[in-house]
C-alpha cells in the first residue's frame, strides 16, 4: 500500500521550472508546506478516529460493545481492514480526473478509514508504547524528510531498489502469516524501518521536484495532496514497524 502511484511523479513532472529563483523559492516553500499540512492533518484524523473507535467499541477486546463486536469479530472486519487499500487504489487510478477538492476529500476519508483499521493497536499495545513509537517515528521522519528536501544528491537511482524491497516485504509478510515466526517478524520490522526510511527521503525529493512555478492553484493542490499521501504512508509504515519492535503489549 505504501507503494502508492509512484508513476504519478512522471505525470506531474520531473524538475523544477526555472523562471526566477525568488519566485521558485517562495512558491516551493508554499507548496511543500501544503504537503506537510495535508499529511499532518491526515495523521491527526487517523489518530482521532482510532481513539474514537476504541471509545465506542469498548474498554478491551473481552468487553466489547455491539459496535466493537461488529467491526472486530464479524465479516465487517475484512471491510474495515481492506478499506484503506481500496481508497489508495481509487486515488491512484482517479487522481488525474479528480478536482483538487475531491482529491482532498478522498485523502481525508482514507485517513479516517486507516484510523478505523488501526484502532486495534490501542487494544494490543499500551498507550505509553504507542506514544513512544509515534514520537520516535516523528523525529526520525522529520530528519529523513529534511535530508530528502535539502540534499543535492540525486536519490532517484535508489528508488527502484526501495520499491523492490517493498514488494519483498509484502511477499515475506504473507509467508509469515503462514509460519507465524516471531524471529521472522522481528527481521521484517527491522527491514521495514530501513526501507521506508529510504523511501521517506526519496519521496520527499521526488515531491519537491514535482513542483512547477507555473502551476495553477488547482494543479498545485492536487500535487500537494498526492505528495501528502505518499509521505503519510511512509510515516505509518515506519510507525507500525517501530511499534512492533519497541511496543509493550497489554496483559
Amino acid at each position: 500500500m505504501s507503494n502508492f502511484d509512484r508513476n504519478a511523479q512522471s505525470r506531474w513532472g520531473s524538475s523544477v521550472a526555472r523562471s526566477g529563483a525568488a519566485d521558485i523559492d517562495q512558491g516551493l516553500r508554499s507548496y511543500m508546506l501544503g504537503v506537510y499540512n495535508h499529511m499532518t492533518l491526515g495523521l491527526a484524523i487517523t489518530g482521532l478516529v482510532a481513539l474514537g473507535t476504541t471509545m465506542l467499541a469498548g474498554p478491551d477486546l473481552r468487553h466489547l460493545t455491539p459496535f466493537g463486536q461488529a467491526i472486530y469479530f464479524t465479516p465487517l472486519h475484512y471491510v474495515v481492514m481492506l478499506a484503506p487499500l481500496a481508497f489508495v487504489f481509487f486515488f491512484s487510478f482517479r487522481i488525474d480526473r479528480m478536482s483538487s477538492a475531491t482529491a482532498r476529500n478522498v485523502y481525508f476519508l482514507f485517513a479516517a478509514a486507516m484510523g478505523l483499521s488501526l484502532s486495534t493497536i490501542l487494544y494490543v499495545y499500551t498507550g505509553q508504547s504507542v506514544a513512544r513509537a509515534f514520537f520516535i517515528t516523528a523525529a526520525s521522519f522529520g530528519g529523513l524528510s529534511l535530508y530528502g528536501y535539502t540534499t543535492k544528491r540525486d536519490l532517484s537511482p535508489f528508488g527502484s531498489f526501495l520499491i523492490m524491497g517493498v514488494w519483498g516485504l509484502v511477499i515475506a509478510g504473507l509467508v509469515n502469516l503462514l509460519v507465524q515466526s516471531s524471529a521472522m517478524q522481528f527481521g521484517l520490522s527491522c527491514l521495514t524501518v530501513l526501507i521506508f526510511a529510504g523511501l521517506t527521503a526519496w519521496d520527499t525529493q521526488a515531491i519537491k521536484e514535482m513542483y512547477y512555478v507555473s502551476d495553477d492553484m488547482e494543479t498545485a493542490t492536487k500535487k500537494s495532496v498526492n505528495g501528502a499521501l505518499q509521505l503519510y504512508l511512509d510515516f505509518i509504515n515506519i510507525f507500525m514497524a517501530v511499534l512492533n519492535l519497541t511496543g509493550s503489549q497489554r496483559d
